[in-house]
């Protein structure tokens, strides 16, 4: 997508332009996350990061159950070697 023109308003409230907002998918309260890059601010949907960091983590799941139930049972495990 080309360069658009935003704007600062009261407050340092950044205005996107309506086609990123679409390109984007974000809508009213919708939570971004911002990141300082020398003189660039880069801005993407805090969900992006979220799928971002599940795909990194997915390898390391267990296949059944989840990261909790994996641990509860280990400490039981090792409970009863005592």
């Amino acid at each position: 997508m080309p360069a658009a023109k935003g704007k600062i308003v009261e407050g340092g409230r950044v205005i996107l332009p309506a086609a990123f907002r679409k390109s984007m998918g974000l809508q009213k309260g919708d939570t971004v996350l911002m990141e300082l890059h020398g003189e660039e601010i880069r801005i993407r949907p805090a969900r992006s990061a979220l799928r971002r960091l599940q795909e990194k983590l997915r390898d390391y799941a267990p296949e059944l159950g989840s990261v909790a139930d994996e641990l509860i049972a280990e400490r039981r495990q090792e409970a009863t070697k005592e």
